[in-house]
């Protein structure tokens, strides 16, 4: 499985791996596209089947024109159908992410983008999964990974993620906020460029608990970590906790560079409100730069490929382009 022998485009130097998600999702389709949008502009290995690229290529009336490609071969012809969750969509996409995730540890590729998976088919295929983030921070043996959620006019940084609502306040801890901080800290100077980083922490509760009368996490939890990473980051202007709708607002008006987001929605519902098109996934803390688009498989879409939007799958490789080149120059 050796892309030595494969040349680099004179245009890019890094070298870009790209799996297509589970192939009964919109993943196949959203790549084909964003082939033809970049092609000559970026170096593009995709990890995928050769069957199910084709045949989407021909719903598309487009050439199938993957250039470099991996061909597993892993979807039984007379078994796919577009648009259906199952388990042989779960097991052949984790087969594209295990492929992705050798080529890296053998220094083969040098970032990492991934279409949509379905957590529901994986689990059907018999592998316990709970997203991208933490079966990558498992491979690399990369405990506190931060997921950065991104659009053109704002980021946001996730202190929890795919769990229930009811179970943020447990899980939210003084050591994970100071963890995500840092890691962000990190990201925004040695990925985005920025020295001296602008970061603003949203509450947890109505109006960030209205000094405890809402709640108790700001006043146990949220304040006591940013007094102490404010004593121990030099160069950092660290604010909070805000309430969410004045954190967000600021940040989508300049004043922060990041905004921490201690759940999944606190941060998804803004960014699909201000612009869904240019949402990207950015994993920090990982040994090379990895995102993807800030969607799902849609699998209503997928028979019908030609609605498949793949600006959010464009964003992506060229944020895993930029960024990569940033953590050269580092």
């Amino acid at each position: 499985m050796s892309l030595k022998n494969n040349p680099i485009l004179k245009s890019s130097t890094i070298r870009v791996g790209l799996t297509i998600g589970d192939p009964s999702g919109i993943g196949p389709a959203i790549t084909l596209k964003a082939l033809k949008l970049l092609k000559g502009k970026a170096n593009i290995t995709v990890i995928g089947d050769s069957f199910v690229l084709a045949k989407t290529a021909k719903a598309l009336r487009i050439g199938f024109m993957p250039g470099k490609f991996i061909d597993l071969n892993n979807i039984r012809r007379k078994d796919f159908v577009p648009g259906r969750v199952g388990f042989l969509g779960g097991k052949a996409s984790l087969e594209y992410l295990d492929t992705a995730v050798e080529l890296l540890k053998n220094k083969e590729l040098d970032c990492l983008v991934t279409c949509p998976i379905s957590k529901e088919a994986i689990n059907l295929a018999g592998s316990k999964f709970s997203g991208h983030t933490e079966y990558l921070a498992g491979k690399f043996g990369r405990e506190d990974l931060v997921m950065m959620l991104i659009n053109n006019k704002l980021k946001f940084s996730l202190v929890t993620r795919h769990i229930p609502l009811k179970d943020v306040s447990a899980s939210l801890t003084r050591a994970k906020l100071e963890n995500n901080i840092m890691n962000t800290v990190n990201g925004l100077r040695d990925l985005f460029l920025i020295p001296r980083p602008r970061i603003v922490v949203c509450g947890m509760n109505p109006h960030a608990s209205d000094n405890g009368v809402i709640g108790t996490e700001e006043l146990k939890v949220i304040k006591p970590a940013i007094a102490s990473l404010r004593r121990r980051l030099k160069g950092v202007c660290l604010k909070g906790p805000f309430p969410a709708d004045i954190a967000i607002s600021e940040a989508a008006n300049g004043i922060f560079d990041c905004v921490i987001a201690l759940y999944h929605d606190q941060a998804l519902i803004p960014l699909k409100l201000t612009n869904f098109d240019s949402g990207i996934n950015l994993t920090l803390g990982l040994p090379f730069v990895r995102t993807s688009p800030l969607h799902g498989t849609a699998f209503d879409l997928a028979e019908k490929p030609s609605l498949a939007n793949p600006n959010s799958l464009v964003a992506a490789i060229k944020l895993a382009i930029k960024c990569s080149l940033s953590q050269k120059r580092a």
